[in-house]
């Protein structure tokens, strides 16, 4: 799995990237079929004042990417709420792959010619 961490308007320090390494270790703990992620943080402009750090990840899996975004006033509630919202669609998208080998063709027509 590769990790690109960049920041745009923001300088990123040691500190941030470990902090961003040791969020996503929880989505990766919870589905380990990832291939890369990019994280990206940000200041917006000055126009929306109360919630100006930015955090956004396009993350790809076989077959899927995700691409996620939280606005907050603090980089690392920012960072927080991104992957609050990151390891909801991981789990999803993982429930999903799940149900899908779990119940083969073959039963499913089965039982659709026993009703």
């Amino acid at each position: 799995m590769n990790l690109l961490l960049t920041g745009q308007h923001v300088d990123v320090s040691p500190a941030l990237r470990a902090y961003v390494e040791e969020k996503l270790e929880r989505v990766i703990r919870h589905f380990d079929q990832i291939i890369d992620i990019a994280v990206v943080l940000g200041v917006e402009q000055p126009s929306e004042k109360d919630k100006r750090q930015r955090a956004e990840v396009n993350l790809r899996v076989k077959g899927n990417v995700f691409h996620l975004d939280h606005y907050a006033e603090d980089l690392y509630a920012a960072i927080d709420g991104l992957v609050d919202k990151l390891d909801r669609q991981v789990l999803k998208h993982k429930g999903k792959i799940q149900a899908h080998q779990n119940e083969p063709i073959k039963h499913m027509s089965n039982m659709s010619s026993e009703l």
